[in-house]
């Protein structure tokens, strides 16, 4: 059910090389970004009446409007299923306690007597958040974007998912109840490249954001390339991947499971295991194909995620050379199922979230770990971070001096001026002082 990539016996290749050889999904944002070029513009000139165009064209429904009614919010949470609410609110207290506590403080450093600099924190100002809705329903999602964006300070935030014709042309309940719960009531039943448009411009109905974030689908990661420049983005979100770096102390039916785990979103989905136990691999092998038979999904996304060239077993000599497999391969979720999987999981320097030992799988953190499910994606865990509330902030520097503190560094001003050829910055130095600059 899965291919297997032996990488034993020979010396490991070093960077861009390593990564060729390992499986990764075509994800062809490039391609795809001709295509969203002009919905965008199409936004941009006609507005909410293109976004209706787009609902009925893309998503089989007829709107009259793109803003989702406050009535619908209040029915969706009131109609909530109460296990799922009670489900939710937990998730939303324990990303609360987590990135309550990434907000940075104020900070100033005295540079010299008389001068200081000081690096404050800004919130962006308004928001675009995410919710996708097309194979799945992500109410998950809606609390991973707003909860940093929420604590980070962000005064407007508005929400957009796709409208769903078996809701009346209204996003999925459960996203709507979601909202509701965590107070927002800006939401849009707007999908795809269209919704990244209406967040980056503005339509009638809609303020333009300072940023967009949340996962999406290819449409929504070549809109939001488009758009980079004009708003902040999080991450052009690809295919979810998962990688378990695993001995043979790890539970074959508890590695099989993870990676089926992953392998429901998409079929696109990468499910990786990295291990030095041939008799892992065989077991999880072996595991695999009654775990599948046993749940849903199988045809449409499990089976050709597993079977894709995105997923493997990927075979080597040990741990040493597993570390540096994961580390070139940068997952957006990564398990460590090894001895001292702590030890191990510490040594790790490139994924976006990482999961230590036998009881804390990826769908843990997807919900209830209180970490952020935000993850950056097709190894650009080597230089991104996941999302969290400093996503949400700016940092801004104050420079506070004195005549004397200027006084005191004038003559290295200059003399930097006159070297990089730029005289006028260097007379801006010296009219402050009658053109006679101390210390030179």
């Amino acid at each position: 059910m899965i291919s297997r990539i032996d990488l034993r016996g020979d010396a490991l290749p070093e960077g861009p090389a390593l990564r060729a050889l390992l499986p990764r999904a075509d994800f062809d944002v490039a391609a795809a970004l001709e295509k969203v070029r002009p919905i965008c513009e199409d936004v941009h000139h006609r507005g909410d009446a293109a976004l209706i165009e787009y609902a009925e064209k893309f998503d089989g429904v007829r709107l009259d409007q793109v803003r989702v009614p406050a009535a619908a919010l209040k029915e969706a949470l009131a109609g909530l299923d109460p296990v799922v609410r009670e489900a939710l609110e937990e998730s939303i207290r324990r990303a609360r306690a987590v990135h309550r506590e990434q907000r940075r403080a104020p900070h100033t450093v005295q540079v010299a007597p008389g001068g200081k600099v000081t690096e404050k924190w800004v919130p962006v100002e308004r928001v675009g958040l995410y919710a996708p809705g097309g194979r799945s329903v992500y109410p998950s999602s809606v609390i991973m974007n707003a909860v940093p964006a929420q604590e980070a300070g962000v005064e407007s935030m508005a929400l957009a998912s796709p409208p769903q014709a078996d809701f009346g042309g209204l996003p999925h309940p459960t996203i709507l109840a979601a909202c509701a719960l965590l107070g927002i009531d800006e939401v849009y039943a707007v999908g795809g490249a269209q919704a990244v448009a209406m967040f980056a411009y503005g339509t009638e109905t809609c303020a333009p954001a300072n940023m967009v974030t949340g996962p999406g689908n290819i449409w929504v990661a070549a809109a939001k390339r488009y758009f980079t420049g004009r708003i902040g983005i999080d991450t052009e979100a690809g295919p979810t991947e998962i990688a378990v770096l695993a001995d043979d102390t790890a539970d074959p039916a508890h590695v099989a499971s993870d990676l089926i785990s992953q392998a429901e979103h998409d079929p696109l989905a990468a499910a990786v295991l990295v291990t030095d136990s041939v008799a892992l691999a065989d077991a999880v092998d072996k595991e695999l194909a009654p775990q599948v038979a046993a749940t849903k999904h199988v045809e449409d996304r499990i089976v050709p995620a597993l079977q894709g060239r995105q997923s493997a077993i990927v075979l080597v000599d040990g741990l040493e050379e597993g570390l540096r497999v994961v580390d070139a391969y940068g997952a957006e979720h990564l398990e460590i199922q090894t001895a001292d999987a702590a030890a191990v999981a510490d040594r790790v320097k490139n994924a976006g979230a990482i999961f230590v030992g036998p009881w804390a799988p990826v769908s843990l953190g997807d919900y209830c770990a209180g970490s952020n499910h935000v993850l950056p994606t097709g190894g650009c865990a080597c230089h991104s971070s996941g999302l969290s509330v400093q996503s949400f902030l700016r940092g801004i520097h104050i420079v506070d001096y004195t005549r004397e503190a200027l006084a005191d560094v004038a003559h290295h001003v200059v003399t930097l001026a006159e070297a990089e050829d730029l005289p006028a910055h260097g007379a801006a130095i010296k009219a402050r002082f009658g053109w006679k600059v101390p210390g030179q």
